[in-house]
């Protein structure tokens, strides 16, 4: 019987597994930071870890008669993480602190329009042939946290830099999506 249930297990993939190693990250730097463009394909490269993003509903509590229901009223976006390998020039820090100070300069402390720092950001997951499976775009992506980076004598790895974004929504950006959504006759 356990022989049985395994077989099923393993025939109920008709392709490999998906591998969360195979990845990249697109940035396309907003217009504010000149002359950055060409650490768009850098970073990309230097993007070690990832997160494809969650969508939640925010619900409230309905109770008329019987058990409490949720019913949902608002699409809540979490912010997300991309880790970053800093080069010896620390070009990658230099980049997104610029990025910060572009939203907010540090003299002023006047926050500028978003517009005008926001950016899409597209993550793409890959099959283990390196064939796109899986694509999204944060629309309105913009950082909100660059971490700290830790000094250490005794430790001779290298430098990861931390950076949390925020971002409006995301859409899947798929061409081939196996499912199709669509409106249900009732």
């Amino acid at each position: 019987m356990a022989t049985a249930n395994l077989t099923n297990f393993i025939t109920s993939f008709k392709t490999e597994l998906a591998r969360p190693n195979r990845f990249n990250v697109l940035i396309n730097p907003p217009g504010v930071l000149l002359g950055s463009g060409n650490y768009s394909r850098q970073l990309s490269f230097r993007c070690e870890t990832a997160e494809l993003p969650g969508k939640t509903f925010m619900t409230h509590d309905q109770k008329i008669y019987g058990p409490v229901e949720k019913y949902p009223y608002q699409h809540a976006y979490n912010d997300l993480n991309l880790t970053f390998i800093v080069s010896g020039d620390m070009i990658e820090k230099y980049f997104f602190d610029a990025w910060l100070t572009a939203i907010s300069p540090n003299q002023s402390y006047n926050f500028q329009y978003k517009n005008t720092y926001q950016t899409t950001i597209t993550i793409n997951q890959y099959d283990v042939a390196d064939k796109l499976v899986y694509s999204v775009d944060l629309i309105e992506a913009y950082p909100i946290a660059v971490n700290q980076l830790d000094l250490d004598w005794s430790n001779d790895g290298h430098h990861k830099l931390v950076v949390v974004f925020a971002y409006t929504y995301w859409n899947v950006n798929t061409s081939a999506q196996p499912i199709q959504i669509g409106r249900a006759h009732v």
